[in-house]
């Protein structure tokens, strides 16, 4: 489905990033090689959307619950066609809410009506159209949208700055006393491309205990 990044081109981003900000080497030398784009995705592109846009704002534990419940009403099949079927009511009983399933519902019909080839999305070079064409769906966000490409399409150069983990991880690993704001992340990750989405897993593990 992606395309795997070797070892040697993680080691490549990571002496980039190094090369231009020695206060990251600690946290990359304490955590292991970053693993986005280089191992199997469990799930479709259509069926991580689903997963994410249920996770929303829930505990792990709780949205793994809930997800169970859908797979169940789509019959162990988490496709367009099956999740079309799925009404409202019996959503709202698996514990979707009411946004949440307007926006799975307009996943599915964006496949269906063929707006969008979800699972063609991986050969798009092209990032920024890849972000265009999700974020003109109803209820999908930039945080959503860039932890899909992240993390299902193993893009190395996404700059998340909307998601709090990212910039309290910058803000450790560079010794800050006040909060960071997206904007000013924004123009700071600008000396790591190609190669922010891998400053950003960085960021996350320096919050690891």
């Amino acid at each position: 489905m992606t395309s795997k990044i070797s070892t040697q081109k993680m080691k490549k981003a990571i002496a980039h990033i190094v090369s231009v900000d020695k206060k990251l080497v600690p946290v990359i030398e304490k955590a292991p090689l970053c693993t986005i784009g280089r191992s199997e995705r469990k799930y479709s592109h259509f069926e991580s959307l689903v997963e994410s846009v249920i996770s929303q704002q829930l505990a792990v534990k709780a949205a793994d619950t809930i997800y169970k419940r859908v797979l169940d009403l789509a019959d162990g099949t988490m496709s367009p066609t099956k999740i079309a079927k799925i009404t409202e009511s019996d959503m709202r009983l698996a514990g979707v809410s009411g946004a949440k399933f307007k926006t799975i519902k307009g996943l599915s019909e964006a496949s269906l009506d063929k707006r969008i080839d979800f699972e063609s999305l991986h050969e798009l070079d092209n990032d920024q159209l890849i972000h265009d064409q999700l974020i003109s769906l109803w209820g999908i966000g930039p945080w959503t949208v860039d932890m899909f490409m992240i993390f299902q399409l193993g893009r190395l150069d996404v700059w998340p700055t909307g998601d709090l983990g990212v910039r309290r991880g910058w803000e450790k690993t560079h010794n800050l006393k006040e909060l960071i704001t997206p904007e000013l992340l924004e123009k700071r990750g600008e000396k790591f491309r190609p190669y922010r989405s891998v400053v950003a897993w960085y960021c996350w593990r320096a919050l690891e205990k």
